[in-house]
């Protein structure tokens, strides 16, 4: 029986792939792990709190639970890794060469994600083939392409099965972004349902592409499924979904929010998302183990805008409830400070809970 680490399980791919390995293995074979402290939902399934640089603690649960398979999801992403790049080569680096160490002792089955960032400027941009040129601009890139020699030499030198995706943009609504380029796919949604606009950090005719994390999450499964004859690529395949400019999103959005309305102000990303293709040739996985997806934009908009809807009236709800909670508290506070004059054993009006204080509490 398969027992599961998941390493960055908390993150915007790895939220949508515990629940789907949980489904399939069962809850107590599936480990999560990251850098927090277990919280309240935690409690409830196996978790480890796990800082991938640290190699001794990673070898120390591999071994102590009797982990055969790892989903190293852990990492730091494109945007984030340009504002920190020396963390960004440490976690993304160090943190895959323990992981590749450990499988090579222990003799475990590994799950890397990497990603259309491997691409560069002189990288073809439409139908990026599987063999291409991988020059990246970012620090995220760069970890990236590196990652994917790492697992081809561990493969080639030690037998390490390790297998691995170029991912492009996930688009998902289990959890908000988490710092990368193709961010703006997901913030869109929360903007357009709580705002009714939304400032896009990229230009309307940026073209990227994307996929749905419930196709991102059944392409790793089919592809750790596959039988080890059929994997032919090493260093990672090329995968692909949809492609879409951000204009083209916001029309899709528009269909069903007419209101919703999109500026654009490009930042540092603009740069980033210039850098990399517009559409990948994924026939080598279409051939080596039958990847097909299944979600094309307008399912994906529908799709996401059903799922979050029921999120955003739980959260104006809960502001509400806040609301009335705090005003409440406000009132007790100015009747309680009315009526000092006539309790000489009240506290003075000074020691009672300022608004400021009450919010900072909530």
């Amino acid at each position: 029986m398969n027992k599961i680490l998941v390493t960055g399980s908390r993150g915007q791919l790895g939220s949508d792939l515990v629940v789907a390995l949980q489904r399939r293995y069962g809850t107590t074979h599936v480990m999560e792990s990251g850098r927090s402290p277990r919280s309240e939902d935690s409690k409830l399934f196996p978790y480890k709190v796990l800082d991938v640089t640290d190699e001794r603690r990673l070898e120390k649960i591999i071994k102590r639970h009797q982990i055969d398979t790892i989903y190293h999801l852990a990492g730091i992403l494109s945007a984030k890794g340009e504002q920190e790049p020396d963390r960004c080569w440490d976690v993304n680096i160090n943190g895959l060469k323990h992981v590749l160490e450990v499988a090579k002792s222990s003799q475990l089955k590994v799950f890397y994600p990497s990603s259309i960032a491997v691409f560069g400027p002189h990288t073809p941009k439409l139908d990026t083939p599987q063999i291409t040129v991988t020059d990246p601009s970012t620090m995220y890139g760069i970890t990236k392409v590196t990652g994917e020699l790492l697992c081809q030499y561990y493969a080639q030198r030690f037998g390490v099965d390790v297998r691995s995706l170029r991912l492009p943009g996930i688009i998902s609504y289990s959890t908000p972004p988490k710092g990368g380029t193709t961010d703006f796919a997901v913030e869109i949604f929360y903007a357009a349902l709580q705002y009714g606009t939304y400032t896009c950090f990229l230009r309307p005719e940026t073209r990227l592409p994307m996929m749905y994390a419930a196709d991102a999450v059944r392409a790793i499964l089919e592809l750790m499924q596959a039988d080890l004859s059929s994997i032919k690529v090493r260093t990672s395949y090329n995968v692909a979904a949809v492609s879409f400019s951000v204009a083209e999103l916001v029309a899709e959005i528009q269909k069903h929010l007419p209101k919703f309305t999109c500026e654009y102000k490009p930042d540092f990303r603009q740069a980033i998302a210039d850098s990399w293709v517009r559409t990948v040739d994924d026939s080598k996985a279409r051939a080596d183990w039958g990847w097909q997806h299944t979600y094309d934009l307008p399912a994906i908009v529908s799709d996401m805008l059903t799922k979050l809807k029921p999120l955003k009236r739980e959260q104006r709800a809960t502001q509400n409830s806040k609301f009335k909670i705090q005003n409440s508290k406000f009132k007790i506070n100015s009747d309680y400070a009315a009526n000092v004059a006539e309790d000489t054993s009240a506290p003075a009006a000074s020691q009672l809970p300022t608004p400021d204080s009450l919010h900072s509490v909530m």
